[in-house]
C-alpha cells in the first residue's frame, strides 16, 4: 500500500510539557487511522501539526510524498481539516456555509459538489436554514461537508464525535464508512476506545508517546495474559477490595468488574477468598476476550 502520511521523530513541547514525545509512524492511502488516547495524550497537538496549523520542534511530516515544511501550499490542497471546536457560521445558512468554504479554496462552479454533499450528509431539507439552528449532529456532518468541498486525499478529524448524540455519531459513522469507499484516507483522534474498532490501524497515545500501534484486532492479541470478568454486588466495594488488597489490573463496568490476571486457575482463589472474607456476593464469573480498552489501560500502567 502506498504510504500517504509518515511521521518521524516527531517532538513538539510547550515549556515543560512534552505534548508530543518523538513519536513515528505511518498511515497508509485509503485506511482509517485512529489516534487514540486520554484527554491530554497529544492527539490535537498532533493533527494540528500535520495540518500545518503548529511547527514541530523536531522530526518531519510527509504528506503525499511531500515534506510539508517546503511544500505546504501544494499540501493543504489536498487535505481537508474538521477541528474539535465548530468553527462554521452561525449566522449563515447551510449553503452559505459551503459556498463560502468553496470560495476559500478556490472551487469554481461548486454548486453540484453543493449538492453532493448535501445530499451524502443528509442536510438538504435544511439547506436554507441558519447554522445557530441545528443540532449538534447536524452541525458536525456540515462542518464534515465544508472540509470535503474542495475534493481533498485526506481528512484529518480531531474528536468528530465528542458531544454529538449516539443516533447523529452512528450517522457520521456510515459516512465515513463511504468515504472510505471513494478512496479517501481518513486520520481521526478520538477518546473513544469502541470507535477505534472500525479502524484499519489504531495508534494508542498516552503522555505524548504511542504506546502501541497495529490493527485493533493484534492490539488485542498482544495482550498475553486474561480478562476475568465477575459480575458482584456491591460492585465499587469489590473494586476498592481489589485495588488495595492485591496486585492485579482491575477495571469496573458497571455491575462487573474486569480483572487482569495471569493464569485464572492459581489467580481466582485468592480473589474469591477476599470476597467471602467482605460479604461481597459473586453472581456470575468467566474468562473474556480482552477489549482495546482492557489493553489500553494495562499498557497506561506498565
Amino acid at each position: 500500500m502506498n504510504t500517504v502520511i509518515k511521521i518521524t521523530d516527531l517532538k513538539k513541547s510547550f515549556s515543560s510539557i512534552n505534548a508530543v514525545d518523538g513519536v513515528s509512524y505511518h498511515v497508509n492511502k485509503g485506511e482509517m487511522f485512529g489516534l487514540v488516547g486520554p484527554d491530554g495524550a497529544g492527539k490535537t497537538t498532533t493533527i494540528r501539526i500535520l495540518v500545518g496549523l503548529l511547527k514541530p520542534d523536531r522530526g518531519s511530516v510527509e504528506i503525499l510524498g511531500h515534506n510539508f515544511e517546503s511544500n505546504k501550499g501544494l499540501v493543504k490542497n489536498e487535505i481537508g481539516y474538521l477541528s474539535q471546536k465548530f468553527s462554521l457560521y452561525g449566522d449563515l445558512t447551510v449553503d452559505e456555509n459551503i459556498e463560502f468554504f468553496a470560495d476559500i479554496h478556490g472551487v469554481k462552479n461548486f454548486q453540484e459538489r453543493r449538492d453532493e454533499l448535501l445530499e451524502f450528509t443528509r442536510l438538504t431539507p435544511f439547506r436554507d436554514q441558519l447554522v445557530e439552528k441545528l443540532s449538534g449532529g447536524m452541525k458536525q456532518k456540515l462542518a464534515l461537508a465544508c472540509t470535503l468541498v474542495h475534493k481533498p486525499q485526506i481528512i484529518f478529524l480531531d474528536e468528530p464525535t465528542t458531544g454529538v448524540d449516539p443516533i447523529s455519531r452512528r450517522d457520521f459513522w456510515k459516512i465515513l464508512s463511504n468515504l472510505l469507499k471513494e478512496g479517501i484516507t481518513i486520520f481521526m483522534s478520538t477518546p473513544y476506545l469502541d470507535e477505534t474498532e472500525r479502524c484499519n490501524r489504531v495508534a494508542l497515545m498516552d503522555k505524548g508517546k504511542i504506546i502501541s500501534c497495529d490493527t485493533p484486532k493484534n492490539v488485542k492479541e498482544s495482550l498475553s495474559l486474561q480478562i476475568l470478568e465477575i459480575v458482584c454486588s456491591p460492585t465499587r466495594k469489590a473494586y476498592h477490595i481489589i485495588r488495595t488488597n492485591t496486585n492485579y489490573e482491575v477495571q469496573m463496568y458497571g455491575d462487573r468488574l474486569n480483572i487482569v490476571v495471569s493464569n485464572y486457575e492459581k489467580d481466582y482463589e485468592p480473589i474469591r477468598k477476599l470476597f467471602s472474607e467482605n460479604s461481597i456476593e459473586e453472581i456470575d464469573k468467566r474468562i473474556i476476550s480482552p477489549s482495546l480498552e482492557n489493553v489500553f489501560v494495562h499498557l497506561m500502567s506498565k
